[in-house]
């Protein structure tokens, strides 16, 4: 759910995520993400553990993930339970992302005084005690958090707890992430095929050094939109360099925000951004024709990730991303499959 200005309902812009919910998993698109946020409307997801529970009696094949739990709101217990009630209820779906947190606006109201550097430490001490928790007797004393010998009650249906993904960016991330047998979810947001071949060095380099039994999975959760037309491709990236627009102000956390709301950027000011730019996004995200788009991915493919998230928040009307979507479906993954 999400929206920059109030003219939907929170009830309506619920009933177009299921809507967009329903074509994934109809589709048979491999699994559904949803993140965590608080205090904006900008994306609306204060628990994303109530979403899937609801997603798994609403959907019958795709995986359910949380894209991503922020790890440093949470303590480690309550998250252990709360994660493995979720994939009790959803008959063993569940896919665990976490995350540090990149608001500072959402770390004021939830965390005063935390920062980004205290924030990626917590995630490290969370992120390690969910299995043994979900192992059970399991004492604790660490940096932020102390506690006697605990178990999870309950546990998780599927053994050895849900598969559980680091959203990584930094070489330390994906280094701790591997060392810990975690899947890496990596996010260039707009910057292009550059960041997106960065991200999948540092991931390699990991493993490399780490080289794991196992190796972990590397999810790559990027926007794209999949245009009939080139003048569509052209206002999907218009509309895509507004959402960034937007992005960049409550990541800046310097506007005045309303019940939720940012206030409305002008044309001038987003014509101020020009690293969101039609051109410049149509650049550097798969936007165009079903066969721009699937040639894009299979180039990412090569490059290594297992996964591709496509990421479908961006403040576009749910036609248009209904559109996006089912074009996806039926004429993108049939050419990367």
């Amino acid at each position: 759910m999400e929206r920059i200005e109030p003219s939907a309902t929170h009830a309506e812009l619920y009933e177009g995520y299921l809507s967009l919910c329903r074509m994934a998993d109809e589709g048979g698109m491999y699994a559904i993400w949803t993140g965590e946020h608080h205090c904006m409307d900008f994306t609306i997801a204060p628990n994303p553990f109530l979403s899937v529970v609801d997603l798994a009696r609403r959907t019958r094949n795709v995986r359910l993930g949380t894209a991503t739990i922020v790890a440093p709101f949470w303590h480690p217990i309550k998250l252990a339970g709360e994660a493995a009630m979720t994939d009790l209820l959803c008959e063993g779906r569940l896919e665990l992302g976490l995350a540090r947190g990149a608001y500072r606006y959402e770390y004021e109201r939830l965390m005063p005084g935390m920062d980004g550097e205290e924030a990626g430490r917590r995630l490290r001490e969370v992120a390690p005690t969910l299995r043994r928790l979900w192992a059970g007797n399991y004492a604790h004393e660490g940096a932020f958090h102390r506690f006697p010998a605990t178990t999870s009650s309950p546990k998780p249906v599927q053994p050895g707890g849900p598969p559980i993904w680091i959203a990584a960016r930094d070489p330390d991330s994906h280094r701790f992430a591997v060392e810990e047998g975690f899947d890496v979810q990596v996010t260039p947001l707009w910057q292009g095929d550059e960041e997106v071949e960065r991200l999948a060095q540092r991931f390699r380099e990991a493993y490399g050094r780490t080289a794991p039994a196992r190796k972990p999975r590397i999810m790559l959760l990027q926007h794209a939109y999949v245009a009939s037309t080139g003048e569509e491709a052209d206002e999907g990236a218009r509309l895509l360099g507004r959402f960034y627009c937007y992005f960049a102000h409550w990541f800046a956390n310097e506007r005045p925000v309303s019940q939720g709301l940012l206030a409305p950027l002008g044309e001038a000011e987003i014509a101020a951004m020009p690293q969101f730019a039609p051109a410049v996004l149509r650049r550097n995200l798969p936007i165009g024709t079903p066969k721009e788009v699937a040639d894009r991915l299979k180039r990412y493919r090569d490059l290594g990730f297992d996964e591709y998230a496509l990421w479908i928040d961006s403040s576009m009307d749910p036609a248009r991303k209904r559109a996006s979507l089912g074009r996806f479906i039926d004429e993108v993954i049939p050419r990367v499959s």
